[in-house]
């Protein structure tokens, strides 16, 4: 019966986006939109802005009462039409983020998998597997070992950009492995997502960074290096 429940608020969940997505449509954006995101998935044509109130309201009348149920509503928005719909599951995922753990991992991996662009994988990795990964170090970061060697280039990108918001927490062995092994990669977001990483820890530990950039110099991509020196640079810590 619990189960019930779970999915009927999920279905009512989706109903409730869907109907006032549809209100907000504009074709015109709606076409913008997909050619900036280079996406054959549909737009309604619903900028960021005027869906914070969608946000809020599924927010309050929707909001999970336990684990179970925020797997439900997250993957039931997600699997939508349009693109907006995934967003939307993105920033409900991220608000309450808190009911995630290790046992999510699956769902946040069927959303990198289906998601497969940029705009979606880069806040699952930060701000979702990050969250888990900083709560179950050991046990996220042996899927995270998997997720490295993966065939999905998403996959290992989300791997690499795991750690951007842990700060002084991260793991620099992990995160420097796992540039180390993709370093050679000639795919752009494998290579920007290696710069960034980097860029992101020199804010917290400069040294350790400069190091690995000097000692890795000839094997980084430029833009890998070039990404993971700017702050660095600009703080005369590397020139």
């Amino acid at each position: 019966m619990e189960n019930q429940s779970f999915e009927l608020r999920a279905k009512q969940a989706k109903k409730l986006v869907r109907r006032e997505l549809r209100v907000l449509s504009d074709s015109k954006k709606a076409v913008e939109m997909a050619r900036y995101m280079k996406s054959a998935m549909p737009f309604y044509g619903v900028q960021k802005p005027d869906r914070i109130p969608i946000l809020k309201q599924l927010s309050r009348d929707y909001a999970p009462t336990c684990q179970s149920e925020y797997i439900k509503i997250v993957e039931t928005l997600w699997d939508g039409d349009h693109r907006e719909e995934r967003y939307l599951a993105l920033d409900y995922a991220q608000k309450f983020v808190r009911f995630a753990d290790g046992s999510s991992l699956p769902l946040f991996e069927h959303m990198i998998r289906s998601g497969a662009w940029w705009d979606f994988i880069d806040p699952i990795a930060s701000a979702l597997v990050g969250s888990v990964l900083r709560s179950e170090r050991d046990s996220v970061a042996a899927v995270l070992n998997k997720w490295i060697e993966d065939e999905d280039l998403w996959i290992r990108r989300t791997a690499i950009l795991s750690q951007l918001k842990h700060k002084k927490a991260t793991d620099r062995t992990m995160l420097f492995e796992f540039c180390l092994k993709t370093m050679h990669e000639r795919e752009f977001f494998i290579r920007k997502a290696i710069g960034w990483a980097l860029r992101e820890y020199s804010y917290s530990e400069p040294e350790a960074v400069k190091e690995f950039l000097l000692a890795n110099k000839n094997e980084l991509s430029p833009l890998s290096f070039r990404e993971g020196a700017k702050h660095l640079l600009k703080s005369g810590l590397l020139k």
